[in-house]
């Protein structure tokens, strides 16, 4: 008993994290609940009855074992300053399942529910993917740069985290500036609020009160008219019967174009994590940690959810809040009641949106700054290469969505952005951003540390994935821009650069041990 309550003793800054991670899970399932009908034919009741119970129970079991792993961790360490993994829907995968998979199978077929099911099957594969990776996950660990881990996860801090929340809190700033400010100032000030009031908590409060004033006298915009959907206990259902039958299926394969780079993404993200989370102090066994990774989406696709879970980017966001493991269970059982119950949109009558942005904006800084204080010194040119990738997939995003507002695509507009804005040079550099960016990387901080033959094997490994269509390569379509995969010529220019950079930069290598040591080469000769 007394080691259970030991359990769930809350931290200083465990309130604050729990409003970060409560916010960033929520916004995954305000996006389902958006999307889904939107693109997929998929109402909002049936949003509410089928996918969020269980995308609930996937968060929950997630946050109580990363909870309970960073609790045990604290015990055997004899600290109490141990943080738990965030984890929770993966925003990246949400949008590449509905708009890449069950969107299309919906267009194609005007059946909703084989839209699910498709993407049930997306999800449960890519749960699959991330069990097998938790038995390789510490090779790769050990054989990649820290810079190179940590400048692809800044990339997409300061991009796909940081960016758009800045632009919204600055579009209503009578909601979002004043807590953002508060966030800000409080946090990189390591200040000290009165009473001990957590900076997260009397941010978002002095927020909310703000906007409710504002509101009140009609200088703020109005809260979103809540969804007609009456509250009521939506338990999960069990759905592995249509995962399992779509295994025999044609259609579900045809999309592994999109299944395999997300599989990708997540174990990467998720090794990038346990990284993260070393250099600021808490390691965490990576097989645990990548197989609770891959059941918590195998759970998700058996319960109804096509989107994965994973683990978070932003770890040292979190522990420079003073969170500890109460965050991550109190995220689970919140987030849990909100979703079984059907209330999920509701919360924002109360609190905007924008009032909480703030505290993700912080966690994208966090993490930017981390790369290069974390990294060694020498590779401080090894990290900054690693943002242009994830700037490329973003930018890409931004000029698709505006494309789409205004009523056409890129693949009708294609060539008429190609003379000043080299569209197609965009759209290479975005494909496999992620994989781009560890890739490159690594082989500056490689050849920064005169390991030439190390950065050489990173630039074969580019050429084979350009190859086989992991990275660079792409179709562009009007529902989208597409992954090509093929056998050997998916992105052929690029695979035989890389292949050439090789081969000279192990010329150069030896070129190098032999200046730097003539007397091994004569004797060699001799």
């Amino acid at each position: 008993m007394k080691r259970s309550l030991q359990f769930l003793r809350l931290g200083k800054g465990d309130l604050d994290g729990f409003f970060g991670l409560f916010v960033d899970n929520l916004l995954q399932l305000l996006l389902i609940f958006t999307l889904c009908p939107m693109l997929c034919g998929i109402t909002a009741l049936e949003v509410v009855s089928k996918i969020l119970p269980g995308a609930a129970l996937s968060i929950l079991a997630g946050n109580l074992f990363f909870a309970r792993q960073a609790w045990k961790l604290a015990q055997q360490e004899k600290r109490e300053d141990v943080t738990a993994l965030p984890y929770g829907i993966n925003t990246i995968s949400l949008f590449a399942f509905i708009v890449f998979i069950m969107a299309p199978v919906y267009r194609q077929t005007h059946d909703a529910d084989l839209a699910w099911k498709a993407g049930l099957f997306a999800c449960f594969l890519g749960g699959i993917m991330e069990l097998v990776a938790a038995f390789f996950g510490d090779l790769l660990l050990r054989h990649t740069p820290r810079a190179a881990l940590l400048s692809s996860l800044a990339g997409i801090a300061i991009t796909f985290i940081a960016m758009g929340f800045v632009f919204q809190i600055f579009a209503a700033p009578a909601l979002g500036l004043l807590p953002m400010l508060l966030i800000l100032i409080c946090y990189a000030g390591r200040l000290k609020l009165p009473l001990g009031l957590p900076a997260g908590f009397v941010a978002v409060a002095a927020g909310t009160l703000l906007a409710w004033a504002l509101r009140k006298a009609g200088l703020a915009p109005a809260a979103a008219a809540a969804e007609n959907i009456p509250a009521a206990f939506h338990p999960p259902h069990w759905s592995g019967g249509s995962v399992f039958g779509f295994l025999f299926s044609n259609l579900g394969w045809r999309y592994l174009s999109v299944i395999i780079p997300m599989g990708l993404y997540n174990i990467i993200g998720s090794l990038q994590s346990l990284e993260s989370a070393a250099a600021a102090g808490d390691r965490f066994a990576t097989r645990p940690s990548l197989l609770a990774n891959g059941m918590g989406s195998i759970v998700a696709a058996c319960l109804g959810s096509p989107f994965g879970t994973t683990l978070y980017i932003g770890h040292p966001g979190w522990k420079a809040m003073g969170a500890r493991w109460g965050y991550s269970w109190m995220n689970g059982a919140a987030i849990c009641f909100f979703a079984l119950f059907g209330i999920v949109g509701r919360i924002l009558q109360v609190v905007p949106l924008e009032v909480a942005l703030g505290i993700l904006l912080w966690i994208g800084l966090v993490m930017t700054a981390q790369a290069f204080q974390a990294s060694p010194k020498p590779h401080a040119l090894a990290v900054a290469v690693g943002f242009i990738p994830a700037l490329a997939a973003w930018l890409l995003i931004q000029i698709e969505t505006a494309l789409r507002v205004a009523g056409t695509d890129l693949a009708s507009t294609a060539d008429r952005f190609a003379p000043n804005l080299y569209i197609y040079g965009l759209l290479s550099l975005s494909q496999g951003f992620l994989i781009t960016s560890i890739i490159y990387s690594a082989v500056l901080a490689f050849v920064i540390d005169h390991k030439f033959n190390h950065a050489a094997a990173w630039l074969l490994a580019a050429s084979g994935c350009s190859a086989l269509g992991l990275i660079h390569a792409y179709k562009l379509t009007p529902a989208g821009v597409e992954n090509h995969f093929t056998w050997l010529t998916a992105a052929p220019a690029f695979a035989i650069v890389y292949a050439v950079a090789a081969s000279l930069v192990w010329g150069l290598g030896g070129w190098h041990r032999l200046k730097s040591n003539p007397d091994a080469g004569s004797s060699r000769q001799g």
